[in-house]
């Protein structure tokens, strides 16, 4: 019989980092994730939940620039994606962001890659002004945007935990995923899901 996990109780020095839950990362879009798209109303809870608590909520997004080095025209491994002010680069259309969320735009210099949340952003400064200490982080995708991020908090010193409900892979390789969590956990985060964070 599966153990129910224990409650994670949210308070002030916690907040929330949803990653890349872009037009082009879901489905159909130019750099699709299998499933992105079934992380929408677990997310959508996670920040009602949060927003409902008044903690800080931070959604970061890929604001690339044309002809970004990550890009296959640029001799990167991607297709082109998430251009500035593109439909592609736009939030899901169904993530519910409340109005305290705050943007984080990375990955906005072209000759430079950033899958992290942290990579060339204030994103850490904004958290020591808010005296965030615990941070939980879903999105996409698990394997790169979601990896990077919880391996630089962890480096940063922040409690981390990876919301393993709210995150889909890109999975490139096989199995990408899976061990981009086991990775993870083994750098010092703790899994939760949706019914253990209140």
């Amino acid at each position: 019989m599966e153990q129910k996990a224990d409650v994670i109780g949210l308070g002030p020095g916690d907040a929330l980092v949803i990653a890349d839950v872009q037009n082009d990362f879901l489905p159909g879009g130019a750099l699709g994730v299998p499933g992105g798209d079934e992380v929408l109303p677990i997310i959508n809870e996670y920040l009602r939940r949060f927003s409902r608590q008044g903690l800080p909520v931070y959604v970061t997004r890929d604001w690339h620039p044309a002809g970004h080095c990550s890009f296959q025209s640029e001799g990167g491994p991607w297709p082109t994606h998430c251009v500035a002010g593109t439909p592609g680069a736009a939030f899901a259309h169904d993530l519910a962001l409340p109005a305290n969320a705050t943007v984080i735009s990375k990955a906005t210099d072209a000759a430079r890659e950033a899958y992290s949340a942290f990579a060339g952003t204030d994103l850490d400064e904004r958290l020591r002004r808010t005296g965030t200490q615990r941070l939980f982080v879903g999105g996409l995708a698990t394997d790169y945007c979601v990896f990077n991020t919880v391996k630089d908090a962890l480096a940063l010193g922040y409690s981390t935990v990876l919301l393993l409900d709210a995150v889909r892979a890109v999975n490139v390789r096989p199995g990408d995923g899976d061990a981009a969590v086991a990775q993870m956990l083994g750098l010092g985060a703790s899994p939760a899901r949706l019914d253990a964070v209140q």
